[in-house]
């Protein structure tokens, strides 16, 4: 493996926007080391404030933008950026915030077992990645560095199986993509379950989906891709439903045992401890 293999491709699909993707693209500056390569999709975002904002980022050292002219949606986007490289890809939402050393350590958690498909750290608002408040769309929090400095050190981790990933932030093995194939986007059109789907093939082929439970990115929600008028649920769930006829008794059974509230535990007692330090 050279230097460049080691390294993840961190992919950040772009429909406009813009004010969450100006908040989010120099968190990823100010967080990732200066020799990961970076791909930004712009998918043909009609907000003239967007190309700018990323030429202005596509200056960093082997960071790169592409624009397309006609709009494909979310999962033909990243099934383009799937075919662009033969790294592990980290799918990044246009609409998150990463903090502290979350790309290492979410890295390092794929890396660990070769069975592993996908990767998602914790988040203020990822279903069932969620912190503090389990399942709930938690606000971003004030102080982000204090709450990933809080998750990172809660503990060795355990990266405890998901029944499915969370697609706002989530490495994607290249040696998942070579086993499974990309994303569906026949049948999950333009976005929305493509994500759950490719992690229960996974599950199908014996990979597993993991919780980073030492890394933290934010996530505002409903930013990303939201001006297509994309809403989860509908028919993709029922496509999703019909495919795996036990996949939401799988989630709720998850839910319903909460295997991750211990963890969330640890990470508040964290916190409190730093805020009566400080």
């Amino acid at each position: 493996m050279n230097a460049s293999d080691a390294h993840a491709r961190v992919v950040v699909p772009i429909h406009n926007g813009h004010d969450a993707l100006a908040r989010c693209l120099p968190a990823l500056a100010a967080t990732l080391p200066p020799d990961v390569p970076v791909e930004l999709v712009d998918d043909a975002s009609t907000d003239p404030r967007i190309a700018p904002l990323l030429e202005r980022h596509a200056r960093l050292p082997r960071w790169q933008v592409l624009r397309q002219e006609t709009n494909l949606g979310f999962v033909r986007t990243v099934n383009g950026a799937f075919a662009r490289t033969d790294l592990d890809v980290v799918l990044l939402n246009s609409d998150t915030i990463p903090a502290g050393d979350w790309y290492a350590r979410l890295l390092r958690c794929a890396r660990s077992d070769p069975a592993i498909a996908t990767a998602t750290p914790f988040s203020n608002h990822a279903e069932i990645c969620s912190f503090p408040r389990f399942c709930h769309a938690n606000p971003v929090p004030g102080d982000l560095d204090a709450v990933a400095r809080a998750v990172a050190a809660s503990g060795s981790p355990s990266y405890p199986d998901l029944p499915t990933g969370v697609g706002f932030c989530m490495v994607v093995r290249r040696s998942a993509l070579a086993r499974i194939g990309d994303f569906d986007a026949e049948t999950f059109g333009r976005g929305y379950g493509e994500e759950n789907d490719f992690c229960r093939r996974a599950a199908g082929h014996g990979l597993r989906n993991v919780l980073c439970d030492d890394a933290y990115v934010a996530h505002v929600g409903g930013q990303s891709f939201g001006p297509l008028g994309l809403a989860p649920g509908g028919e993709n769930l029922a496509r999703l439903a019909a495919r795996y006829p036990h996949y939401q008794a799988l989630v709720a059974d998850f839910i319903a045992r909460d295997p991750l509230a211990p963890r969330r535990a640890q990470i508040a007692g964290t916190l409190a401890a730093m805020a009566v330090a400080a």
